[in-house]
């Protein structure tokens, strides 16, 4: 570490940090304004800072009311609640599949790409529902610009709102006593959307588009390059197939290059969101690595700032909601200290580079060439703290973007990134899905400590019994069960061996990474694994969707136990949930579950792999 990385993390932790308290305040007035209302006022009618943009929203927001036959005033039990996230997402499966089957009978193609396969059509549409944005193929030579705007972008705002109104479903759960209720999901989905979402992503497309991010209907570009490239390509007979000589060996001619094709589109639309909602699709293959994604370091650090701005602003509104500022601010505290934490490790790791290159050069000392880091696979318009960061931001959440190649990473500095989705990527996490994970995470260590003392666990005035444990364990063990299961059918199976390009720890790094990635719905990638293959597809498929609702169902059950109960008071055996003791002991059940979960699969991945590289191996 040096003092450059030092201060580039800890401008970014406290800009981020302070930011969140607006954020909040705005994710406040938004949630808690009445749609029935003058959109001048919020419930009780006194104004509210977000007048201006209810104002412009209000007539939108109840012509939707209306189109879809919803009554704002009336909320729903918390079955009902998840009945409409269920099928409001798998009807966006659906049409997202549609469009990826079809792409020639749509406007919006000037390339004419073809339709994607059956399974890779299914995987990608899991994927984009789910929040995971995983992609197994290349976007600027696979889908169309209608179907980026209409399929993929939309997606992104709809699965990043469906996070949002889980958790908010859930904070009323804490927030309300005695009532069988937990608020409308549609009236709440419409609201995240058309006041946060929404206009979060114009101003944020428009910084990036005065950063150089490109945004145009454009056909693909062909320009002359500097200079003429040669590669052999396979000769070809009159039918098109290679030809052999007569040992069998393939024929090959020497084919110049002249021209690259550079790919257009409407990019800064899709980035924006794609950050913002914790979503991490790339317009292109290289993602947020790519300079008409990210082009300058500010673009990089407006993107890492947005993927954690509102998962922060969520967990101050925590506190807001149930009327205890100090329980927002303490969940607050407990994510700051685990990212921070891990983004000092992740660039201390990379910045500490691979020692045993000291010994390919005898001409210089191991420390001079340490000094300069592992900067395999990083963009040097970023460097490695600015990398480091993102990669920490991009796994603590469930983003998946990438400003740099994680197969490229120290094992360390790869060990970081996977733990943080294993550990449910609660360390601020996605949007949403980040705070009802660490808010489940918050019963499960009250729980414990109410074991320790005797004592009935309770959290912010709510008796923590049976049902909610039930669910709790239902949350926690769901996706290490994903994860666990879907690595060791990979690894013995042929069809998922056949895809490791990498042998030994490394290889099996990249399948343990690709399942925590899939399961937990972030949706980066190790690479070196071959993942768009059927088998890949399907399995992976099925741990994105159960991954997301498979708990999200749970959450949205205990926000409805904890609805129904009264609210208790404080008694002296109250374990008090707002100080430092708590922060700890909140951290501590994080890592714990984590540890007793992969240690060991960690082990025989980047474990054995960092002992190999110390072994100069």
């Amino acid at each position: 570490m040096n003092s450059n990385n030092v201060l580039q993390a800890g401008f970014f932790i406290v800009v981020l940090l302070a930011a969140a308290v607006p954020m909040s305040r705005y994710l406040s007035a938004v949630m808690n304004a009445n749609p029935n209302a003058n959109p001048d006022g919020n419930s009780n009618g006194k104004p509210n800072g977000i007048s201006r943009v209810l104002r412009i929203g209000a007539p939108i927001e109840r012509l939707l009311y209306r189109l879809a036959g919803v009554d704002p005033s009336t909320e729903m039990s918390w079955k009902h609640y998840a009945i409409a996230t269920i099928a409001f997402n798998v009807l966006g499966v659906a049409f997202l599949y549609a469009l990826l089957r079809v792409p020639a009978w749509l406007p919006g193609n000037p390339q004419q790409f073809g339709p994607m396969t059956v399974d890779g059509a299914f995987n990608t549409a899991i994927s984009f529902v789910t929040n995971t944005n995983w992609q197994d193929y290349t976007p600027e030579q696979t889908v169309g610009y209608l179907t980026q705007m209409l399929g993929l972008t939309v997606q992104n705002f709809f699965s990043a709102a469906t996070g949002i109104v889980v958790v908010i479903a859930l904070i009323r759960g804490f927030a309300r006593h005695s009532a069988q209720t937990i608020g409308n999901f549609w009236v709440d989905l419409t609201r995240v959307t058309l006041y946060v979402l929404l206009p979060m992503s114009l101003i944020l497309a428009t910084l990036l588009m005065s950063q150089g991010v490109i945004q145009n209907f454009k056909a693909y570009e062909d320009v002359p390059t500097l200079q003429t490239t040669s590669y052999a390509a396979p000769r070809l007979d009159a039918q098109g197939n290679p030809m052999k000589d007569a040992k069998g060996n393939p024929l090959t001619v020497d084919t110049p290059v002249k021209t690259q094709t550079i790919a257009m589109g409407p990019v800064a639309s899709q980035e924006a969101i794609k950050m913002i909602g914790t979503n991490g699709g790339g317009f292109f293959n290289g993602n947020s690595a790519h300079p008409f994604e990210n082009p300058t370091p500010f673009s990089n650090f407006l993107q890492i700032f947005s993927i954690l701005i509102i998962p922060a602003g969520l967990a101050l509104l925590f506190g807001r909601m149930i009327g205890d500022r100090r329980q927002g601010v303490a969940v607050l505290a407990a994510m700051a200290i685990g990212f921070g934490v891990c983004v000092f490790g992740e660039i201390g790791a990379e910045q500490s580079g691979n020692p045993a290159l000291a010994a390919l050069h005898v001409d210089q000392s191991a420390s001079a060439l340490q000094s300069g880091g592992n900067a395999e696979g990083k963009e040097t318009r970023f460097g490695i703290a600015q990398s480091g960061i993102f990669t920490v931001a991009t796994t603590a959440a469930s983003c998946g973007a990438v400003a740099n190649t994680h197969d490229s990473l120290t094992p360390i500095g790869g060990l970081y990134p996977m733990l943080l989705m294993q550990l449910g990527e609660v360390i601020f996490g996605g949007v949403g899905s980040g705070m009802y994970g660490m808010l489940v995470f918050a019963l499960l260590a009250v729980f414990v400590a109410g074991l320790m003392i005797g004592r009935t666990p309770e959290y912010v005035g709510k008796k923590i019994e049976a049902y909610e444990m039930k669910m709790v364990s239902i949350v926690v063990l769901l996706t290490p069960l994903l994860v666990l299961v879907g690595t060791s059918i990979a690894v013995l199976s042929d069809a998922g061996k056949a895809g490791i390009l990498n042998p030994g720890a490394h290889g099996f790094s990249e399948i343990l990474y690709a399942f925590s990635s899939a399961a937990n719905n972030n949706g980066s990638a190790f690479a070196g694994l071959t993942v768009g293959t059927p088998f890949y597809n399907w399995l992976t498929a099925i741990a994105m969707w159960f991954g997301r609702f498979g708990t999200i169902v749970p959450v949205l059950a205990i926000a409805g136990s904890l609805a129904a109960k009264k609210r208790i008071g404080v008694t002296g055996g109250t374990l008090p949930t707002h100080g430092p003791l708590f922060v700890v002991l909140l951290l501590g059940t994080v890592l714990l579950v984590g540890a007793l979960t992969y240690v060991p699969a960690l082990a025989l991945g980047p474990g054995v792999e960092h002992l190999m590289m110390m072994g100069a191996h």
